[in-house]
């Protein structure tokens, strides 16, 4: 088994990357897109640093949902955000999310993807449940949602 994954999707939105950008630079902004937000109806986040950009990040504890914590490392308008993503429980895990926005004629290619080390847990959950299959769904949820918002007005 490789010693890394990496899971990855992108969608077109019919929007320039000014207006998609802020809905995940700004994480008060995700519970409007985010499928990882709606799984867990008691998650309780604690926001810290700034509101958006680099340096913004909260923590989570949710029963559903487990806990850890995101901070954003690169924020680079509008073309790339770059999220340190640390899990604690149910497992330990270390990965990166990263968000590329490439224009493309009058929209924008979003691309979301996340990657990582595979420590000896997350191999064996690999092996009964592959990490594409796991998150890649979800991540398809997402921008969905994320094309839905940024298509209807841009963040105020």
């Amino acid at each position: 088994m490789a010693e890394t994954f990496r899971v990855e999707r992108s969608t077109m939105i019919d929007a320039p990357a000014a207006a998609i950008f802020p809905y995940i630079n700004d994480f008060h902004a995700w519970a409007a897109w985010s499928p990882f937000e709606k799984m867990d109806a008691e998650i309780a986040k604690t926001f810290s640093g700034p509101k958006s950009g680099v340096g913004a990040g909260y923590a989570w504890v949710g029963k559903k949902s487990g806990s850890g914590s995101v901070e954003i490392l690169q924020a680079d308008a509008p073309s790339k955000i770059v999220i340190q993503l640390d899990f604690t429980k149910p497992f330990t895990a270390h990965n990166t999310a990263e968000f590329v926005f490439e224009p493309q004629g009058s929209g924008t290619k979003v691309t979301w993807a996340m990657y990582g080390p595979t420590t000896f847990v997350t191999r064996l959950m690999h092996m009964v449940f592959p990490m594409d299959k796991m998150v890649g769904p979800q991540f398809d949820e997402g921008l969905a949602a994320l094309k839905s918002i940024s298509q209807r007005a841009p963040v105020a």
